[in-house]
């Protein structure tokens, strides 16, 4: 039962950090307008994604416009949506493995070849937050460098946005949670005796005088 709530917090976790992951994707918040020197007092900022780009106004109104053309866009942005995208897909493809191989399903008889599943799932999550993790390190290094870049004007200069920390958020719940699937599953495995106890009771029959037998059959 120990490896089976291994399991169960695990993708929990995992879960949360794919919704996580999926947020940060669509948020228009991975660079946000830097406020320095005589740029402190602005009428507006600008805020920049991997699918749009939005102005929001002093005043509260916000303005976004849906990037026109993808061969048009930066590398690191068209990198960074490929693997970003990828890395969502992939956990989508984990989840209905780990369920496969987990202990409270019955997709795959108990025994090695199902721990072996659940094992694959882990992985996977893991792989995925790898995955998720390089856009985001890319991303996040090419803002912090060009903010200290004196050729770069002052106008210009982004700070991070809120969307790398919720995706380096996302990624560490799916890698967390695909290790402790990992776990889980490895101690499943070569114990075919570890699965959930399930008890199956027979049918109440009638008696001779049309009442129900009122014994329990296990």
């Amino acid at each position: 039962m120990g490896s089976a709530a291994l399991e169960i917090l695990g993708l929990v976790l995992c879960l949360v950090g794919w919704g996580g992951l999926i947020l940060a994707c669509g948020l228009p918040m991975w660079q946000v307008t830097a406020f320095l020197d005589h740029n402190i007092v602005t009428a507006q900022t600008t805020w920049k994604g991997l699918w749009m780009s939005c102005v929001v106004q002093s005043t509260g109104h916000m303005q976004c416009k849906v990037y026109d053309s993808v061969l048009a866009l930066s590398t690191e942005v068209q990198a960074a949506r490929a693997l970003t995208v990828s890395a969502v897909l992939l956990a989508f493809v984990a989840l209905f493995v780990t369920l496969a191989g987990a202990q409270c399903t019955t997709c795959v008889a108990p025994g090695p070849a199902k721990a072996r599943v659940a094992l694959t799932g882990g992985v996977l999550y893991l792989l995925c937050g790898l995955l998720a993790l390089v856009p985001l390190c890319w991303f996040a290094n090419i803002v912090v460098r060009e903010f200290y870049d004196p050729s770069v004007p002052v106008s210009q200069k982004y700070e991070l946005g809120a969307a790398l920390y919720i995706g380096w958020a996302a990624t560490a719940l799916l890698m967390a949670g695909g290790c402790l699937l990992c776990c889980g599953a490895w101690v499943c495995t070569g114990r075919p005796d570890l699965s959930f106890p399930v008890k199956y009771s027979a049918p109440r029959r009638p008696t001779a005088t049309g009442d129900y037998d009122k014994k329990n059959y296990v």
